[in-house]
């Protein structure tokens, strides 16, 4: 049972000006709580003044507002593009594009499965700033999604794997298969993606809980923290951002590789928190397309959307061309309301929050319904480049209610699929010229601490897959200058990706006053502790303890894991040490956990003593851990549920697992628990109602009311898609009511046909207050 409130791949089809009996207008940066409920008839129907009509790419510059001050340019269309969904820069500024061509050609996905995604390079020749040139590298490619160039080649994500093409004059070569279960579990509209090549050297991805490296001929694979939905990015620091559907911007507080170690905590804070809380959005025009649109809150009473229900591909700008003002700023595109939202980011110490930019607009916005920006990105060039999917549907099958589709049918939406743009946004009058990445050793070095991020982050990579062992000198001083920071820091991951990195370099950064460097210090302490280095680390986060680094606190705690292979008990010190002094910290209390699997009693037990209060915060969370581990135990074999219900077990994977979680535990920010959950061993007939036409919250479970933002608000069925059989969604409530801690009784198919029939005609989503009447 999920909550679906469609990030990019499944927004809705958004409809034109549409106006509501009321006809209502609210004031800019104001919301309503009784919006009325939009009907078919309220939609003009195709042929109409309202239609959404296809604009011609020469003309939608002049359908969108930008920021003062700033202009957007139109850099490529179709036919030299189609459907672009995400994209890589190269050293000569051209632009590696997927182009996701199969998704959804028509409301029931025919044809969905047809290899017809491609891999192309587009190129200005003409160094016009407009791409003149289209070079298919790769096609014929399943619902390609995602792409990462490193060293003399590619990855590629196409579902179910993750390919690495090997790549010679722009022609690909041997294939080698990374990962055969990229995207194990979910959905088209539920699979990892992103492939970012982060600063530590690892490659981290949305939707995901796995991290990647190339280390000579191998690829590692680890587990990392789960995140996000579609798009991650990154800061100057090398802190990672991403969101979910309805969440404006999620983020790291600390460092990326680190704290997800221990499979009995659920969450970990100064991970996967809130950087941007506020989810407002201002479009332009009235929205009334999202699936659910025609419920309460979704739309105000102009019919324009509240808030995000498809935030997608998100970016840290970190160019030179805007301005002192938009530094640190993260740029957020909502598809469904055809706009891109500017937040501004601080930070205090480690906690990094923000603000939206506006109240009543928004940075860019656009009155065509068809502007889909799904992906932004930083430039060589300093712009901000926008990815526009350019099309109808974006909704998927799986979840297209009756409403929606019946809309995409009279306006007849699904049509043209073959379209596609890329724009960039500049301040006007600037002359944006790419910056080239050049071959030479010295001159990339340089380049490690140019003004524009992704300048400097490609520098680092080349430096690294060209294997410029001769520049560690030149590195290992840049490393100890102080004129520029981000040049430093840069240094220090090259040589790091260089395997030249020393551990008594790290250390003095460990002693500096400037904190960025002391972050990236820590940071780097756990990739080179070895059985001859451990030591030095351990003196010095002793001093770091006890002369009151509070900041550096949780930072010591996640070091502590790699410690803990080459001493346990020095490991179990600082621990205890942190634990002690900083007992009321979630995130030190966090980081302390996180090191703690399977020992969690034990080590409860130990610091009784001096921590027996049990209101204190570590002691709570410690305690929740373990009351997870106790029930966990009592957990039905999922093997032998598996061959019981295979056909239930393959669509909670496919479609429930990835918001209440594959140990039905619920997610934050997305679902409540499915494990003891009363409405799911309860009443068959509310259970078989929630799964075919979804629910609307708040809802109350075990006694908690769930509510944004905690879940999101709301839950869509599958029973909208006539060709799901009743047989499956029969085995999959009986699999989930009898998964984990569950005893309920199974479920059968002509329970679920009953109902279904009892419901046939049905559109809404229910309520709790509905489904108490059942």
């Amino acid at each position: 049972m999920k909550k679906y409130r469609y990030p990019f791949l499944f927004l809705a089809v958004s409809f034109t000006l549409v106006y509501c009996k009321t006809n209502k207008q609210t004031t800019a940066g104001q919301t309503t709580s009784t919006t009325a409920e939009v009907t078919k008839q309220e939609i003009p129907a195709a042929g109409t003044p309202g239609k959404s009509p296809f604009i011609p790419a020469g003309n939608t510059i002049a359908k969108m507002q930008v920021e003062d001050g700033f202009e957007v340019k139109l850099v490529a269309s179709e036919p030299l593009v189609s459907s672009p969904v995400a994209m890589v820069f190269d050293d000569k500024a051209r632009m590696w594009v997927v182009e996701m061509t199969g998704y959804m050609p028509d409301t029931i996905g025919t044809g969905e499965d047809i290899p017809n995604g491609n891999i192309v390079i587009l190129e200005d020749k003409n160094k016009d700033g407009v791409y003149d040139d289209r070079k298919v590298i790769i096609d014929s490619l399943v619902l390609p999604r995602a792409i990462c160039l490193i060293e003399n080649g590619i990855l590629v994500a196409e579902p179910t794997n993750l390919w690495f093409y090997e790549i010679k004059n722009d022609v690909a070569g041997k294939r080698t298969l990374v990962d055969p279960k990229y995207t194990e579990g979910g959905n088209v509209e539920h699979q990892p993606n992103g492939l970012l090549r982060a600063m530590d050297n690892w490659i981290y991805n949305a939707k995901s809980d796995k991290r990647y490296r190339k280390v000579g001929n191998k690829w590692l694979i680890e587990h990392t923290h789960f995140r996000g939905q579609w798009g991650i990015c990154q800061d100057n620091y090398g802190r990672l951002y991403y969101n979910n559907n309805s969440q404006n911007l999620l983020g790291d507080y600390f460092p990326a590789g680190l704290g997800a170690w221990n499979k009995n905590q659920r969450t970990v804070a100064g991970y996967n928190e809130k950087s941007v809380a506020n989810n407002k959005v201002y479009p332009l025009h009235p929205t009334p397309g999202v699936n659910r649109g025609y419920m309460k809150n979704i739309l105000d009473d102009s019919l324009r959307l509240n808030d995000f229900t498809a935030a997608a591909g998100p970016v840290i700008y970190r160019g030179d061309l805007f301005g002192k003002p938009f530094d640190f700023n993260a740029f957020v595109p909502e598809p469904s309301a055809n706009l891109i939202k500017r937040n501004i980011i601080d930070e205090k110490g480690y906690v990094v929050k923000g603000e939206q930019a506006y109240k009543g607009k928004e940075f860019l916005a656009s009155t065509d319904e068809r502007f889909r920006p799904v992906s932004l990105y930083n430039a060589p060039d300093g712009a901000m480049y926008i990815l526009d999917m350019y099309r109808g549907i974006i909704q998927h099958k799986t979840y297209l209610t009756p409403y929606l589709k019946d809309q995409i049918g009279k306006r007849n939406l699904t049509q043209p699929l073959s379209a596609g743009r890329i724009y960039k946004v500049v301040p006007k009058k600037s002359n944006a010229k790419p910056v080239m990445i050049p071959d030479g050793a010295n001159d990339l070095v340089k380049l490690l601490g140019h003004s524009n991020g992704w300048v400097r982050d490609r520098a680092q990579q080349k430096l690294i897959d060209g294997k410029y062992n001769q520049t560690v000198p030149a590195l290992r001083e840049a490393l100890k200058q102080t004129a520029n920071p981000l040049l430093a820091i840069h240094a220090l991951w090259t040589l790091e990706g260089l395997n030249s990195l020393k551990p008594e370099e790290v250390i003095s950064w460990l002693r500096q006053s400037n904190w960025m460097y002391k972050m990236q210090g820590l940071y780097a302490s756990a990739t080179l502790m070895t059985p001859t280095s451990y030591k030095q680390f351990a003196s010095n986060f002793e001093g770091m303890i006890a002369e009151n680094d509070t900041l550096s606190a949780p930072y010591i705690a996640l070091n502590c894991y790699s410690l803990a292979k080459f001493d346990t008990t020095v490991s179990q010190s600082l621990l205890t040490k942190l634990a002690t002094k900083y007992p009321n910290n979630r995130y030190v209390s966090d980081a302390v956990i996180s090191n703690m699997q399977d020992r969690e009693e034990l080590f409860q037990n130990n610091i009784t003593a001096s921590l027996g209060n049990p209101d204190l915060l570590l002691n709570k969370q410690l305690q929740k851990v373990i009351a997870g581990v106790k029930s966990a135990q009592g957990n039905r074999n999922p093997d032998m549920l598996k061959k019981q219900f295979p056909k239930g077990e393959a669509l909670f994977t496919s479609i429930c697992q990835t918001c209440h979680g594959p140990d039905g535990g619920g997610v934050r920010s997305l679902a409540p628990p499915l494990n003891q959950s009363e409405w799911v061993t309860g009443n068959k007939d509310k259970l078989i109602s929630i799964v075919l036409f979804g629910l609307t919250g708040p809802v109350k479970v075990n006694g908690h009311v769930y509510q944004t933002p905690e879940v999101s608000g709301d839950m869509p069925g599958i029973g909208y898609d006539k060709d799901m059989p009743s047989e499956d969604i029969a085995q999959l409530l009986s699999f989930i009511r009898k998964s984990w801690r569950n005893n309920g009784d199974n479920v059968s198919t002509e329970e679920v046909l009953k109902v279904r029939t009892k419901l046939t005609g049905r559109e809404k989503a229910f309520t709790e207050s509905e489904l108490n009447g059942i």
